[in-house]
């Protein structure tokens, strides 16, 4: 079966190198890929963004299946156009994806179905926000309603700061059209988790649960990422709180769907927060997660390909997949001054030298090849993942291999998982 991935960082690498060990796959693709997809698939360089490129690339390549792993191709109706054109593709249409793209819209449909959650309330217009941020408890949350690359959400402290971030989101538009509106919500308190299951319309599968280390900085410090690195199991989802997530956020989910017609085959990815009052959820994400995606296939020891399948077909009653029951941490190593300004372009070293043990497993995301060497070309450019078994000789495997490798302006925090 030839297979192409869309996208280009550590989750459509990761994904690339689990499908690689499935007999049944022949060849695979990635568009655009990086430095290290072009070493398992074949690199097209077709943005993730550019739809009608990526549907003549599906076509010209006679592929099989299509996965997509970036949110925005979703957002747009990658998957109702290349269903219009009779091609297999995984992923949520545009229709049920907008529960990740407009977090207004995913707030009405936990409202709706009772899904546990921050209370909120949704602005597009400047003057009312500000209105509400005067009477308002601190602290509090502020988010952009659209797609801003796991950036759009700000913890204000007080009013002063709330009416900043609303100003620079509504009016500066430092998220683009992202920030048109806003979600301003209830702050919540306890540790976070993020889960992944797939739903095939009618029924879903539970994956391990993972946690993300989203803030910058050691001590969950710093601005909001992408994600500075992963642990799984997440250790605060115990068989009790996983049969009330299952109750009270997967059952009315998949039942949620039905009522309001929504067309979902694909990843969901909620951020919970395991709260005092039991589990709510902070957003959904419609697509497979990152880093997250970097642990669990590490862990996962079925064939992914069997996975997506049954899922698209609606067969997911009839998979079992099985799980590694150690310990997968992966480290992020970023880019100077990311979230913010970055600098690309930036000579990588020490891959040559990494190790050969089979627990761990670096997944390249913001990297590229130039003049026969690795560069930075991105944010987030690495992710060393590694299998322990426990969780401390994990995290030893992976910040061992994390210190092999550099680069200018190299970052990374230091307690992830600890």
């Amino acid at each position: 079966m030839k297979i192409l991935v869309i996208g280009s960082g550590g989750r459509e690498h990761a994904i690339l190198w689990k499908l690689s060990q499935s007999p049944r796959v022949t060849q695979l693709l990635c568009a655009p890929g990086n430095a290290g997809t072009q070493q398992i698939a074949t690199n097209h360089p077709v943005a993730a963004s550019d739809l009608p490129a990526l549907l003549a690339l599906a076509k010209s390549e006679a592929v099989d299946l299509t996965i997509v792993g970036p949110d925005d191709p979703l957002a747009e109706g990658i998957v109702d156009l290349f269903q219009s054109e009779g091609l297999r593709i995984f992923g949520p249409r545009a229709a049920a994806a907008r529960l990740e793209s407009s977090k207004s819209f995913a707030k009405g449909f936990m409202d709706r179905h009772g899904i546990p959650t921050a209370a909120s309330s949704t602005f597009s217009e400047l003057e009312d926000a500000l209105v509400h941020c005067r009477t308002a408890s601190y602290p509090l949350v502020v988010k952009a309603d659209g797609l801003a690359l796991g950036k759009g959400v700000v913890i204000a402290q007080n009013q002063t700061e709330a009416e900043t971030v609303i100003q620079q989101m509504m009016v500066d538009k430092i998220f683009g059209d992202a920030g048109a509106t806003v979600v301003v919500e209830d702050f919540l308190t306890g540790p976070e988790c993020s889960l992944h299951a797939l739903v095939d319309g009618a029924k879903y599968l539970l994956f391990p649960d993972a946690r993300d280390h989203k803030r910058a900085l050691d001590g969950d410090l710093g601005p909001n990422t992408g994600g500075m690195g992963t642990i799984s199991p997440s250790r605060v989802l115990d068989a009790a709180m996983q049969e009330r997530v299952r109750n009270e956020i997967l059952e009315p989910f998949v039942a949620g769907l039905k009522v309001d017609g929504l067309q979902f085959q694909g990843m969901l990815f909620p951020g919970l927060m395991i709260t005092p009052q039991g589990p709510k959820v902070l957003e959904f994400n419609c697509r497979f997660g990152d880093p997250e995606t970097q642990v669990l296939m590490r862990r996962l020891k079925s064939d992914l390909l069997d996975l997506i399948e049954a899922t698209i077909d609606g067969r997911l009653s009839e998979v079992h997949p099985i799980w590694d029951d150690r310990t997968a941490v992966c480290i992020v190593l970023a880019s100077g001054g990311y979230p913010g300004l970055i600098e690309k372009g930036k000579v990588i070293s020490g891959l040559e030298s990494v190790g050969t043990d089979p627990d761990v497993e670096v997944f390249h995301a913001g990297t590229a090849w130039k003049e026969g060497k690795f560069v930075t070309n991105g944010g987030r450019v690495l992710g060393i993942t590694a299998l322990g078994s426990t969780l401390e000789e994990a995290r030893i495997k992976a910040y061992a291999v994390a210190d092999q490798i550099n680069f200018e302006g190299k970052q990374l925090r230091r307690d992830i998982g600890a």
